[in-house]
């Protein structure tokens, strides 16, 4: 069974004492389309593991100086995702436990059946792909759900930074409030993803889009024949997120007999599944999101005072896109680069008078309508920059009418401008729009700098 390889020939390093023995495994897995490196020693295996990367060690046990569990020990602090075989002909059930408890990932016993080693290298080498791209999967969550990715330069922005980088150490129930559309899932999940948690499950549930009943299911799991059909036992979001965190937004709309599950579960970390008697212990970061206002919700008996006051530890308000006008140009070429990437389209830029347009609107559906309007635009886009003429018409009837115009019939001398505005406004935004350095790095001075900035409309307005 020759294995199929991927893009790259897996290498091996082959640890044995009996020369013979080396050079014949070393032929034979070659022949396999493996890359085989030989050593026949635990000391020379160590000094092959500091100078090339390897995707397997097949090793003896026993070994002229030292032994296989030296090779083990090497292997896991020198390169520690890299699985180890033992091959030996002196072993017991004793040692390959020993082994498997050291790290081991298989444990074979010589005379070694060639389909057997075949197999046993084939699933080392498939668990050690699933592992690399678990590690390139956190990776990526880490780049689309990170601190980075939320983006803002406004000083309200910034307190929910600080905020974000405080609690993420911590166990501290957190509330995020604001609009709906103004990234409250992603505020919890950066705050996920910045904590010793982060390699244990998230979980995320809409509160409001259950009624009661099913709710209380979802969050806490049943019994079977807890309802009508429920025929079999169910596991709650709650113990799905057992070392991890659950955010829970909408929690406003939870009804009274919920809200009361809810305080013991924050203050105890216990609850029963429903129509169950056996109580359950999770340990859970919990994140809590609402858009409406809790405190008039609490004058008004619709939620409990004693709930509110549980969950309202840190409080995490994000201000609607409205009151940050000047983060929109910002989280609008943000979304134009990830949108283009992901689709494969080539836009350089918003014109001027759209950058004009997007921070006049008052953006009712907050971050979330600004980043569904720049994907219409990349999509409607029949050129390298988007105009007025792919932007939504509640948005261009707020716009100038000349600038709609000038828009669609641009002049000679401002298509020359568009390259050089784009060129600066690049540098500026790399060197938080500092002049001298900005000034510095394309070759020219601070005045020459300011004139193009003045005439190209780059000058920050006065308010």
């Amino acid at each position: 069974m020759t294995p199929s390889l991927s893009q790259q020939q897996p290498q091996l390093l082959l640890v044995d004492d009996d020369v013979q023995l080396l050079e014949s495994l070393q032929q034979w897995l070659g022949s396999l389309g493996y890359g085989v490196h030989g050593a026949r020693d635990a000391e020379e295996a160590q000094a092959q593991l500091r100078t090339r990367r390897f995707d397997l060690v097949l090793t003896d046990l026993r070994l002229g100086t030292g032994d296989g569990f030296e090779v083990l020990r090497a292997t896991k602090q020198l390169q520690p995702d890299v699985p180890v075989l033992f091959l030996t002909g002196y072993g017991t059930v004793e040692t390959a436990v020993e082994a498997i408890r050291q790290g081991a990932f298989d444990f074979l016993t010589k005379p070694i059946i060639d389909q057997e080693l075949e197999l046993a290298i084939s699933r080392a080498l498939t668990q050690r792909q699933v592992l690399e791209e678990n590690k390139n999967l956190r990776q990526q969550l880490d780049l689309r759900y990170g601190l980075e990715n939320i983006i803002g330069h406004h000083p309200s922005m910034q307190r929910v930074f600080d905020l974000i980088q405080s609690v993420a150490d911590t166990r501290t129930t957190v509330l995020i409030t604001g609009e709906s559309g103004t990234g409250k899932s992603m505020v919890a999940r950066a705050i996920h993803r910045l904590s010793p948690r982060r390699n244990k499950p998230f979980v995320e549930v809409a509160c409001g889009a259950l009624p009661d009943t099913l709710l209380e299911s979802e969050l806490f799991g049943h019994v079977a024949g807890a309802f009508t059909g429920a025929t079999t036992d169910k596991q709650g979001k709650f113990a799905q997120a057992d070392g991890g965190t659950i955010f829970l937004d909408e929690i406003s709309t939870a009804s009274p007999s919920l809200q009361v599950k809810l305080l013991r579960v924050l203050q105890e970390f216990e609850f029963e599944p429903l129509g169950g008697t056996k109580t359950c212990r999770v340990d859970v970061r919990v994140i809590l999101a609402t858009n409406d206002d809790l405190e008039e919700l609490v004058r008004e008996g619709k939620f409990r005072q004693d709930l509110y006051y549980r969950i309202n530890v840190i409080n995490i308000h994000l201000p609607p896109l409205r009151e940050r006008a000047s983060d929109i140009p910002l989280l609008a070429r943000h979304f134009l680069r990830q949108i283009c990437e992901e689709s494969g389209r080539k836009i350089v830029d918003f014109t001027d008078e759209v950058i004009t347009a997007l921070q006049r609107y008052h953006w009712p559906g907050n971050v979330r309508e600004l980043h569904n309007v720049v994907e219409r635009a990349v999509i409607l886009a029949k050129g390298d920059y988007i105009t007025l003429a792919e932007l939504p018409e509640a948005i261009t009837a707020q716009a100038p009418v000349a600038a709609s115009t000038s828009a669609q019939k641009q002049s000679l001398k401002q298509a020359l401008e568009d390259p050089e505005r784009h060129i600066i406004r690049q540098a500026l935004e790399a060197h938080n729009w500092n002049r001298t350095l900005t000034a510095k790095a394309l070759g020219i001075n601070r005045t020459t700098l300011y004139k193009k900035m003045k005439r190209l409309g780059l000058l920050p307005s006065k308010k």
